[in-house]
């Protein structure tokens, strides 16, 4: 009896040995996997700003953005909706990596365009990466003729740059954080006080409600603001609502501006102290090029 434990206590431990480097045999020989992170937003746009997210390849969007005025206008300005501001854009997937807009604001008449390209993706797996990155960039061209006679600025003053890079991390299904340290550059400044260009660090997040519905925070936070105005730190709160192709969000916002050298760094109003904006963010996504059905139907998956 003794010698057969002793038999088999050997076995056991043999097998126990062999099994071990089986299993380390298999995981060497396993593929090293990468799944990439989809969804951290809803849409392209946080609220005001850019997200992380990009069209994919082929897929053009057609925006409409609205700012109406402040609701503490009361009842004779119809609570804003008397004052509005509107931005149409149109925005294109050139990749799933490089996505590119256009768009112009009745607000001092704008013109803008930009490109956003990923540069780095979140992934899990073997070989994961714990946020996205992209870099984000845009020229604004202000055409409103509100000069001096013989005082007409040069095509060169009426531009103004803005560059930034989204960082964003998916911390769940129903949460996502991102952060955008931003610099805005204009080519002209309207006293000497003015910093010709500006620095900020933006704050945005979203929490999932719904399979379509989610709410989102945004915040920026103007490190060496304009003298000549009184301005203050871009507020925002909202709701995304996703229906197939469209994405639409109700925002409630400090800025009545919509493009990022204007809501960062031209905000005005105080939002604690009624000096809220409502408006919307609608958009319509079109697809181009070969597959474009299964292409859309993934593009509608990924909004989920």
């Amino acid at each position: 009896m003794k010698n057969f434990l002793i038999v088999f206590a050997v076995m056991a431990i043999h097998l126990q040995a062999s099994s071990q480097d089986l299993f380390d045999i298999l995981d060497e020989e396993a593929p090293q996997t990468k799944n990439y992170v989809s969804s951290t937003f809803k849409g392209t746009r946080i609220l005001n700003g850019h997200s992380i997210e990009n069209r994919k390849k082929g897929t053009l969007e057609f925006v409409i953005s609205h700012r109406f005025g402040r609701v503490n206008l009361g009842a004779d300005e119809l609570y804003g909706l008397d004052q509005s501001n509107i931005r149409f854009a149109f925005e294109y997937g050139l990749s799933d990596n490089i996505m590119l807009g256009v768009g112009r604001s009745s607000f001092d008449k704008t013109y803008d365009g930009f490109v956003k390209y990923k540069l780095l993706k979140q992934s899990s797996g073997k070989k994961s990466f714990p946020f996205s990155t992209s870099f984000f960039g845009s020229i604004a061209y202000r055409t409103i003729d509100d000069f001096e006679p013989g005082n007409e600025p040069t095509t060169s003053q009426r531009l103004s740059y803005t560059s930034q890079v989204l960082i964003a991390r998916k911390f769940s299904p129903g949460f996502s954080l991102q952060v955008m340290p931003t610099y805005i550059h204009r080519n002209s400044v309207k006293t000497e006080e003015d910093p010709h260009g500006i620095f900020a660090v933006g704050i945005g997040s979203r929490v999932k409600l719904t399979k379509r519905i989610s709410i989102n925070g945004e915040y920026y936070y103007t490190v060496n603001p304009l003298e000549s105005i009184n301005t203050t730190n871009s507020l925002a709160f909202g709701i995304d609502i996703e229906t197939g192709g469209h994405v639409f969000q109700i925002i409630l916002s400090n800025s009545i501006t919509m493009i990022e050298k204007s809501f960062i760094t031209e905000s005005t109003d105080d939002f604690f102290e009624g000096d809220v904006h409502l408006g919307f963010n609608i958009s319509r996504a079109f697809q181009f090029g070969k597959h474009k059905k299964k292409k859309l139907k993934k593009l509608q998956e990924s909004n989920q």
